[in-house]
């Protein structure tokens, strides 16, 4: 990282001369050049009271984040099927389990079912994209039709099956990840 780079990209966002943000931080235009040039640096104390006025902390300053991935083809797409239980999964985001929520397509052939989960942390939702399932939550059932929504957080063990005589799709996001 470029420390220097980085404080006059920041004072210069902020529309700020050096010597503006010297005489806020009550130090001389000279030092800020000489940081900018990365010809020296300043101390803990110092580069605190720069990032204060730059309106930024040390955290958000030494944070490296890399170019966030924001569109995904088909070919990024993962599938695994489930012939026992008659259900395919495709996970639309490479690596969503690393996330805080996971969004995949549940296809349930008929009398199909997605396995049961034990009660966890979070929240569950979804979309009926083809089809109609019914979501079991601990003794209860619920019918859900295409063009229609669920969502709960998870306290009782719960799966979705589909009870209908046409392939049913769901698109499900939970969070955190759990598929």
């Amino acid at each position: 990282m470029d420390i220097g780079e980085k404080i006059r990209r920041l004072r210069i966002e902020k529309k700020l001369t050096q010597e503006e943000l010297a005489n806020r931080c009550e130090l001389s235009k000279g030092f800020i050049s000489q940081i900018e040039n990365n010809l020296t640096s300043p101390s803990i104390a110092t580069l605190i009271d720069i990032l204060e006025i730059l309106g930024t902390d040390l955290r958000e300053f030494f944070n490296e984040t890399h170019d966030e991935r924001i569109t995904f083809k088909k070919e990024d797409m993962f599938e695994t099927e489930d012939d026992e239980l008659s259900y395919k999964l495709t996970w639309l985001v490479p690596n969503a389990q690393k996330n805080e929520m996971e969004p995949i397509i549940l296809t349930l052939e008929s009398a199909g079912r997605y396995k049961e989960e034990k009660p966890h942390e979070g929240e569950e939702f979804g979309y009926v994209l083809a089809g109609s399932v019914y979501i079991h939550m601990g003794n209860l059932k619920y019918k859900v039709k295409k063009g229609e929504s669920f969502y709960y957080r998870p306290r009782e063990t719960h799966y979705i099956s589909n009870e209908g005589k046409t392939v049913a799709k769901v698109l499900w996001v939970s969070t955190p990840p759990t598929f």
